[in-house]
């Protein structure tokens, strides 16, 4: 029987009647402006029935624009699949009937008035050649419904009353994954909380490594070789799992969470284009962890431009010498081995001539962080994301054994490097999602405890708006990502998804980091307020694995193409 409280709470709880039917047939009407936008872009970017490079540089902003319109309309799909999960199994409660029709409500208005790519461009329907008739599905009975009454005051400070009951509570709402998922989640909570979070803030101002014995701690839970089968001493645990993971141990601190990343990308390449004995050789070692590895890609004048890399590998008898430059490169100091891309063909002049190499090295320590001959190393000092260092490296003969060019073929450099893409950015819009909770946990936290005239900051709505505002757009890109990871599980092409996961989950993870310091107030801003830190710590999130402009490039290619 329901306490007076709880029928009080129900009779003013601002569900919209019949909101999964009103949801569903909005996702038609959303979908006929992005096929309308898409036949409208390629009017202007194909060129005999190729997409041109030059059209699609003319029209940057309005391809990019599509882009963003994809990954909304993609959104509010996995939004309603989510819902209608939830309510077949009976778990469509009231903070997750008021996190879907928020989010509805909110993207709705947007797709119509302007989507944000970020704080200072919105991409709006007359860029896109749209006029308002594109919009005739929208008038509807039910997206006005959503629209007017989806996203209102009243839904959203009812959410964050339903978050402040139910503060025990891993997520904000039942996330729809496996009760098995769940429990991985569960652990890796717990451990963050444990071991993670008392100790983050420290390591980040005093700019420190992450303490060796967390990696050891790790690598006894298996984050090395989560997804490496288990043939080769991994697990064999799906994708969906290594997001689960990364999310939690980012929401204590990225730098944890993005330890596995780069073992992530390292064994994704020798599964996908080693050759059968590097397979045997390499894995085992890094789902044990007894070596760390680095991605060594990008060269200080070509930020994303891979195929104009300058680095070369020339053939020395049965191995190879590398001369050049890397920046960017995460945690390389106290790794074993480098995922190296470098140009083994000297008369290439694009992505052709890229050979991919695994190339060992001695781990240093911080009196000689780069002992290995041939092989220098500068730190690059960060404002965030600070746990495994940022470095330049230089390159004068450097020496790699032959046995260790990636699938013993020179040339294959740069489609191996591609075919990792999808699990990356999967991986990296888990982090988003791991950052922006934390934002949101510091943020209510504060709202809670700090006492502003006469009140706590919580009780004024927008505060409480702020914080419903990231609980709804966490769920949307949580959706959004664990869809791209299911994809990949299931051995689906994924690259569109994956994209538009890191793209979303990137701008969601900022919003969430910038509105968590100005609940803060003036606060926000010293460096003692852990929320100083996780504000740094988001931003590199819409530059790192494909900064945000080129996701919204790749993204409409292939909506284009």
């Amino acid at each position: 029987m329901a306490h007076d409280g709880q029928d009080a709470a129900m009779a003013k709880s601002p569900i919209l009647d019949g909101l999964l039917t009103q949801t569903a047939a909005a996702i038609p009407a959303a979908e006929t402006v992005l096929e309308k936008a898409t036949e409208q872009m390629r009017d202007l970017v194909v060129v005999d029935g190729r997409v041109s490079a030059r059209a699609v540089e003319e029209h940057q902003t309005a391809t990019h624009g599509l882009a963003w319109l994809a990954t909304y309309v993609e959104s509010l799909r996995q939004m309603q699949n989510w819902a209608t999960r939830l309510s077949s199994d009976g778990k469509f409660g009231e903070i997750e009937q008021l996190i879907h029709q928020i989010a509805f409500g909110e993207y709705l208005h947007h797709i119509a008035g302007g989507i944000p790519m970020n704080q200072g461009e919105a991409v709006r329907l007359h860029e896109l050649g749209l006029g308002w008739d594109a919009l005739s599905g929208f008038q509807c009975s039910e997206v006005q419904a959503l629209m007017t009454k989806g996203n209102t005051q009243s839904a959203r400070s009812r959410l964050v009353e339903l978050m402040q009951e139910r503060s025990a509570e891993i997520t904000v709402g039942a996330t729809g994954l496996e009760d098995e998922l769940e429990m991985i989640r569960e652990q890796f909570r717990r451990y963050a909380v444990d071991n993670v979070i008392p100790h983050a803030h420290d390591w980040h101002l005093k700019d420190e490594l992450i303490p060796m014995e967390v990696i050891e701690e790790l690598a006894e839970m298996g984050v090395f070789g989560l997804t490496i089968p288990e043939e080769f001493g991994g697990f064999g645990l799906s994708k969906a799992s290594m997001v689960v993971v990364s999310e939690e141990l980012s929401r204590g601190y990225i730098g944890v969470g993005s330890l596995g990343t780069r073992s992530e990308i390292a064994a994704e390449l020798i599964l996908c284009g080693g050759t059968d004995a590097q397979k045997e050789n390499w894995l085992p070692k890094l789902a044990s962890a007894e070596i760390l590895p680095t991605a060594v890609f990008t060269e200080p004048n070509t930020g994303s431009d891979l195929g104009s890399l300058r680095t070369r590998a020339v053939k020395d008898g049965d191995d190879y010498r590398v001369t050049g430059n890397k920046t960017w490169i995460t945690h390389a100091a106290r790794t074993h081995v480098m995922t190296l891309l470098a140009r083994t063909d000297p008369n290439s002049t694009d992505h052709r001539g890229l050979s991919m190499f695994l190339a060992e090295k001695t781990p240093g320590t911080d009196e000689a962080p780069f002992p290995t001959p041939g092989m220098s190393g500068t730190e690059i000092e960060v404002l965030g994301y600070r746990g495994m260092k940022e470095y330049e490296l230089g390159f004068d003969n450097f020496e790699v054994n032959g046995e260790n060019l990636l699938g013993g073929e020179e040339g294959k450099g740069f489609k191996q490097l591609m075919q990792t893409f999808e699990s990356a950015r999967i991986q990296t819009a888990a982090r988003a999602i791991g950052v922006a909770q934390s934002a949101l946990d510091v943020a209510m936290q504060y709202a809670v405890d700090r006492k502003q005239f006469g009140k706590s900051l919580i009780e004024f709505p927008r505060v409480s708006g702020k914080l419903a505002m990231m609980a709804v757009e966490i769920m949307i890109a949580r959706q959004l990502t664990y869809y791209s990871a299911w994809q990949k599980d299931h051995d689906k092409r994924c690259d569109l998804e994956a994209g538009m996961a890191k793209l979303l989950g990137a701008r969601v993870a900022w919003a969430a980091a910038d509105n968590g310091l100005q609940i803060h107030g003036g606060n926000g801003f010293a460096t003692e307020y852990t929320i100083s830190r996780i504000l740094c710590d988001a931003r590199i999130l819409n530059i790192f694995e494909g900064a945000a402009e080129i996701q919204a490039q790749v993204i409409a290619r292939r909506l284009l193409g």
